[in-house]
């Protein structure tokens, strides 16, 4: 299967970059460059991205808002047949509270502009079919930076929709564990676990797994310190 891949930066040189070092790697498709998030929102709605490679920092529109977009729009696309792009942060910053707002809005991680050419790649192909994009412990160092800030000002989430087993899952996904890690920590099946974890995105509304992890530690389920490296 060939990923098309929609690249959204302001900076020519490094969106340019981007779209070459797709072009070159056998199984992707550089299907559009955006200059800014205005553009990246219409693009990724006429050309339909399996991934979108957006900048955090853009004028006009920002990465933030243009991902809230893209993934507000992502009923529609599922109701018409079409799976929603995933969208990944490309930031300057590891530790950066436009990469924690930029996650809790449904991208489904981040990297950074640094990565060497191989692990991007990687990266997307990761992405493209649901995993955590970022590593566990560089989750963890931005969440908690941010997450119980965001929780004290504002409340936490709701969560009473969720069953006691899809509170549980839901907090081990914010621990930063796998499917396989949850089904052999809960002696569950995978198929089980991927069940649950469907039932507590489609129920709270989450676009990705990053959101999940977000949303854990903003309703007080995953504490600081207890984030699983693995």
């Amino acid at each position: 299967m060939t990923l098309r891949v929609l690249v959204a930066d302001d900076q020519p040189l490094i969106r340019g970059g981007l779209v070459a070092l797709l072009a070159a790697a056998p199984g992707f498709e550089p299907v559009g460059e955006a200059e800014d998030g205005g553009q990246a929102v219409t693009m990724a709605s006429d050309l339909r991205p399996d991934v979108v490679l957006m900048d955090v920092r853009m004028p006009r529109l920002d990465g933030i808002e243009a991902t809230r977009r893209i993934v507000a729009a992502a009923d529609d696309a599922i109701s018409t047949g079409h799976e929603p792009p995933k969208v990944v942060i490309l930031t300057t910053f590891d530790l950066d509270e436009y990469v924690y707002d930029a996650l809790r809005a449904g991208a489904a991680g981040f990297l950074l502009k640094d990565t060497p050419p191989t692990r991007i790649l990687a990266a997307i192909e990761a992405v493209a079919v649901g995993e955590l994009l970022v590593s566990p412990v560089i989750t963890r160092r931005l969440v908690e930076s941010y997450a119980q800030v965001r929780r004290t000002a504002k409340g936490g989430p709701d969560l009473s929709a969720l069953t006691p087993r899809e509170t549980e899952i839901l907090q081990l996904v914010g621990q930063g564990l796998s499917n396989d890690d949850i089904a052999a920590q809960l002696f569950l099946s995978d198929s089980t676990v991927k069940t649950h974890v469907k039932r507590v995105m489609s129920k709270l509304g989450l676009a990705s797994r990053a959101q999940a992890v977000v949303l854990a530690y903003e309703s007080g389920l995953v504490r600081p310190g207890i984030f699983s490296d693995r």
